[in-house]
């Protein structure tokens, strides 16, 4: 394990500004991130017995104060793993999948991959959404999107796709079917809209299928990443009755 150089940790604080790049800070997210075959650039360790990496990645030892100016969290755990995000080549989904329509808040998306990863959503476009080397949306999705085909993508060429590969799409509409009484042919689409505006209206014209959550009175709206997760979980509720 080599001492990190002051040239190194000056060209390190330049990258963190790059979006394609990630920056984790959170030791099991990086221990599952390698497993699942991440190729980190750089490991950085503020101490030698937080090295359990051995000599198979590029680990090097630098301070605390070097690790909290490349860290997200307020109390890092000693160690940064530097590594490129890329994007897997877009394919048609064979599963059930999520459409992020410009979701902006990293917590919310971040907890909607999650849920997708748990309900068997395997896929999922992100339309001119927050990015997903985001370090809060990483942390939120607990690191499910190494477990994910996650698409970043423009409306447009996400709107080609779908005519292209005949998808069908539902949306969360509060005129829609009650979700928890009605049951579609699958694989199907979720798609989830902006936490201020909802669904744009170029994607909610191709969306086949509208559905409601049904509330009590007074309540005329739930966040997005609840609301999203409550029609993936039903959709995938056959799959857990088996």
């Amino acid at each position: 394990m080599e001492k990190a150089t002051n040239s190194l940790i000056k060209n390190l604080k330049k990258l963190k500004k790059e979006t394609s790049l990630l920056f984790l800070d959170n030791r099991k997210i990086i221990k599952d991130a390698l497993a699942k075959g991440l190729k980190p650039l750089y490991i950085l360790v503020e101490d030698e017995s937080l090295n359990i990496y051995g000599e198979k990645y590029p680990v090097y030892k630098t301070d605390s104060t070097t690790i909290k100016m490349l860290a997200d969290t307020k109390t890092p755990q000693g160690v940064v793993c530097i590594a490129e995000y890329i994007q897997d080549a877009v394919v048609k989904p064979t599963t059930n999948f999520l459409v992020l329509d410009g979701i902006q808040d990293p917590g919310n998306a971040g907890t909607l991959i999650r849920t997708a990863c748990a309900c068997g959503f395997k896929s999922i476009f992100m339309l001119d959404s927050v990015s997903v080397t985001n370090p809060k949306l990483v942390r939120s999705s607990v690191g499910t999107i190494f477990d994910e085909k996650i698409y970043e993508l423009s409306r447009e060429k996400f709107i080609e796709l779908v005519s292209k590969w005949q998808l069908c799409m539902l949306k969360a509409d509060m005129q829609g079917e009650n979700i928890f009484k009605t049951s579609f042919a699958q694989p199907l689409g979720v798609v989830v809209g902006n936490e201020g505006n909802g669904i744009s209206k170029e994607i909610s014209k191709i969306c086949r299928y509208a559905v409601s959550i049904p509330m009590t009175v007074g309540v005329e709206s739930l966040n997005v990443a609840v609301s999203g997760s409550i029609i993936m979980y039903q959709i995938a509720k056959d799959l857990f009755d088996k």
